[in-house]
């Protein structure tokens, strides 16, 4: 009792020394407004720190979309807006680029026909790339190629950088193409590739051309070098000079055999955005560029070749054995390879 009346004593006396001092009691309860306050106030900015925090890491940079093009939907899939690791498109960037690959056979007037499309301010063909045979050793080095040739970083003469609207490169049917024709044909249709084919209608005359660009690289007659192209009349001359002469036993079959190859590269990449071409028609109708121009959505243009054609004028002044020729190829399916342009 006598602790119980000393705290109740004790309290009386500090409720009415409070009650005296007005000040005292306001000075209390700013106090403690004050320590709630600043209490309220770091549990806040924890919260907000933590969730900025949070915000910070998960903040991307995003590139300003590029306008949507006015074409036709089926095109969408073949308009491309590669980012090279080697130079910055700059203003370029929202220009669509497109992908094509020229399937052909040697001496066909395939690397003509290229130069006919590098003349083009917006087109980059860069060559036989797949000659190198490490480039077509396995899928996925072909994959990889393909890759930096279509990401514009693949560095060449004919590389238009910033401003190309169509990149590709010149593609032989013997460099890994038919071997892996399944994989590539996927290839193309998921990354929108056009095929553009150019073959020879005369297969006669492409056989012409292939024996004696061959026996220029062993014999050399300009000066020691091997062209397989040239730039003036008179070195077409001296390559012209040489008539091989044609193993006529032989001859049925192998042009069958080159036209079977062509017959199964078109039915292999029937799937695929595709043109055919002859490189006759294309001598005889400069039109037919126009046609191309369309199919690869670029801009039309004058296009123009420095190359000088080698072999010119009738086949019987170009075979050595033509009479023997013409008498294996009278009555057969290819005697119409005997009457052709002569241009």
């Amino acid at each position: 009792m006598a602790e119980d009346h000393f705290s109740l004593s004790k309290d009386s006396f500090s409720i009415k020394s409070v009650k005296k001092s007005p000040l005292v009691l306001r000075m209390i309860v700013l106090v403690f407004s004050m320590v709630c306050g600043v209490y309220i106030c770091s549990i806040c900015l924890k919260q907000v720190g933590t969730q900025s925090a949070a915000g910070f890491l998960n903040v991307k940079l995003v590139d300003r979309p590029c306008p949507e093009p006015a074409v036709e939907p089926w095109e969408i899939p073949y308009l491309h807006y590669p980012k090279p690791k080697t130079f910055s498109r700059a203003e370029c960037s929202c220009n669509p680029v497109r992908y094509f690959a020229i399937l052909s056979m040697q001496r066909s007037g395939s690397g003509w026909f290229e130069t006919l499309l590098n003349n083009h301010t917006n087109i980059s063909s860069n060559g036989e790339i797949f000659s190198v045979k490490i480039r077509r050793s396995n899928v996925s080095t072909i994959f990889q190629t393909l890759d930096q040739i279509y990401n514009l970083d693949w560095l060449s003469s004919a590389s238009k950088n910033e401003c190309t609207a169509a990149v590709g490169l010149k593609w032989m049917l013997n460099q890994g193409l038919m071997q892996h024709h399944v994989e590539i044909v996927d290839y193309f249709k998921m990354h929108g590739v056009s095929a553009i084919f150019l073959f020879r209608r005369n297969l006669l005359r492409r056989m012409i051309s292939v024996l004696a660009n061959s026996y220029d690289r062993d014999n050399k007659l300009l000066n020691g070098t091997h062209k397989s192209h040239v730039h003036s009349p008179h070195e077409a001359e001296i390559l012209a000079s040489y008539k091989p002469s044609i193993n006529t036993t032989l001859l049925i079959k192998d042009l069958k055999q080159v036209q079977d190859t062509t017959t199964r590269a078109l039915e292999s990449f029937k799937s695929t955005r595709h043109i055919v071409l002859y490189y006759e028609d294309i001598v005889k109708n400069r039109t037919k560029l126009v046609d191309l121009l369309e199919f690869l959505k670029v801009p039309y243009r004058d296009l123009k070749s420095r190359q000088v054609k080698i072999h010119k004028g009738s086949l019987s002044s170009q075979i050595d054995n033509w009479d023997d020729v013409q008498k294996a190829l009278n009555g057969t399916e290819y005697w119409s390879f005997l009457q052709d342009y002569r241009k």
